[in-house]
């Protein structure tokens, strides 16, 4: 199962570096001038999660395979993208197949740096992008429309749900306003979701700042966090060029690295699970001698449905699940004493995963 998140932003604000420094490849070129991302890059990265390790140890696991999330390096947007400007129309077909967008907004001031706009102004860049993808989703629900039409009249319901769908949409976006502002009932949510409208995607705001600004973020970052909160979005700061360095070195010299500059943890780790968190994704785990590994699914699947992450098979034969809590697993030391103890559950088809299970199926063939 796997979820994508597209790196979008106007030419020139790094979007390149932190694709290089996310997938710690050299992948995608970085160069000081537009659109030299043509070709949208690909890379798989590891979701961090050191309950993965313990659990790991704990069962002596001779593999760790941790939770994966796709990140797309996407070209740079322009003014007019919507009606074919610059790589417009190749842009928006891109973005329209990832779960999520990551906005990289440039928030450092640096005259060797073009910026497409001649000026910084991480707020104003935001909007052309927004105004550009809103426009975009405009001109598909219109074109939608009339087919949905011709659909209706033959006695086609779900033609019918959609259309009532787009035309509330349609006066959300007229007035400036993305899709995913839009309420949805649950019985409309599949016919929703079948729009694949741009801007009802989740959106992660990514301020590039400077390496003096990685720890705390500078003014550029600070008005990023707040229209990020007042759309009920998130922000993250993180400073590509750091991140880069980062990406080159060994462990210890990473830790060091970080330490020198006052930082926790690499900036890219925060985007990471910001971006899992997004999409409302959980892990749980199966473990033993042979490998520990995380799976990734969406918050509130039953038992079955987490079967099926690993394969449709289990899915399809689902018995049981024999299941512990992670702190039990860790608390208890394993899976012989959790089960000793008590701890380990016999869930059925009904049982909701949570975060962290570790969880190993039952099923017939």
């Amino acid at each position: 199962m796997g979820f994508k998140t597209g790196i979008v932003g106007l030419p020139n604000v790094g979007k390149s570096t932190l694709f290089n420094a996310l997938t710690r490849t050299a992948a995608a070129q970085a160069a000081n001038f537009p659109f030299c991302t043509i070709e949208p890059n690909v890379g798989e990265v590891s979701v961090p999660d050191p309950r993965l390790d313990t659990i790991a140890e704990i069962a002596g696991s001779a593999k760790i395979i941790p939770a994966r999330m796709t990140f797309v390096d996407i070209a740079g947007l322009v003014k007019g993208a919507s009606k074919g400007e610059g790589l417009g129309n190749q842009f928006l077909a891109n973005i329209r197949e990832v779960d999520a967008i990551a906005h990289v907004l440039r928030c450092f001031d640096d005259g060797d740096v073009t910026h497409v706009e001649g000026r910084v102004d991480p707020i104003a860049d935001a909007e052309i992008i927004e105004t550009e993808l809103m426009l975009a989703d405009l001109e598909s629900i219109e074109k939608r429309l009339v087919n949905t039409t011709k659909r209706i009249r033959g006695g086609d319901k779900e033609a019918a749900q959609q259309a009532a769908l787009m035309e509330k949409v349609k006066v959300l976006l007229e007035d400036g306003r993305p899709a995913r502002e839009m309420e949805v009932d649950d019985e409309d949510a599949r016919a929703w979701r079948m729009l694949q409208l741009i801007t009802a995607k989740p959106v992660l705001f990514v301020c590039n700042v400077d390496e003096d600004a990685a720890a705390e973020g500078n003014e550029h970052s600070a008005r990023v966090a707040e229209m990020a909160a007042a759309q009920g979005a998130s922000s993250v700061v993180i400073s590509a060029a750091i991140e880069a360095e980062i990406s080159q070195l060994g462990d210890e010299d990473r830790m060091a690295f970080l330490e020198e500059m006052s930082l926790d943890e690499p900036g890219l780790d925060r985007l990471i699970r910001t971006g899992y968190q997004m999409l409302d994704l959980i892990t749980y785990f199966t473990c033993g001698p042979k490998e520990a590994r995380a799976w990734t699914i969406p918050a509130g699947f039953r038992a079955p449905q987490a079967a099926g992450a690993i394969h449709t098979d289990f899915e399809k034969g689902f018995i049981r699940s024999e299941t512990i809590a992670h702190a039990d697993y860790v608390e208890l030391g394993g899976e012989q004493p959790a089960k000793d103890a008590g701890k380990m559950r016999l869930e059925g088809k009904d049982y909701t995963v949570v975060d962290g299970d570790i969880m190993h199926f039952r099923f017939a063939n």
